[in-house]
């Protein structure tokens, strides 16, 4: 795995290139001479989160045969004040499950994603309270 990052201006906004030529854009808080014109790093760690669990999910539920239509997901995290580094204190991670889903397949799902196959919740939950709540809509 390699990933190249390119500065793309005199300040803090980057652009992380993969191995197949995909993109993500990063920049600073604006507090610091950010210009809001990507993920600040720390919000990549969350999307990267989403990203690794919704995989994980979508492949247990698929292979258990579950009809999944779609899904979506918010998460919502706090960082520790007051200190350098900032790391992430909390995380909560919540689905929105849509399809006719059997809700203990959703759960067991979840469980073996955060407990076992999610490799950014296993790296996050060494340092921060990760939990995780779903809706069966």
């Amino acid at each position: 795995m390699n990933i190249k990052l390119e500065r793309k201006n005199n300040a803090y906004h980057f652009e992380a290139v993969n191995e197949q030529g995909n993109v993500l854009a990063m920049d600073a808080n604006p507090a610091i001479g950010g210009e809001n014109k990507g993920f600040r790093p720390m919000e990549t760690l969350l999307a990267g989160l989403g990203g690794c669990s919704a995989i994980d999910v979508i492949s247990i539920l698929t292979k258990q045969k579950e009809p999944i239509a779609d899904l979506k997901i918010s998460i919502d995290a706090k960082r520790i004040e007051g200190e350098v580094p900032s790391l992430f204190e909390i995380i909560n991670v919540e689905y929105h499950f849509f399809g006719e889903l059997n809700t203990d397949k959703i759960e067991r799902a979840l469980a073996l994603t955060f407990d076992k196959y999610c490799s950014v919740a296993q790296i996050l939950g060494k340092s921060a309270k990760l939990s995780y709540t779903y809706k069966l809509n």
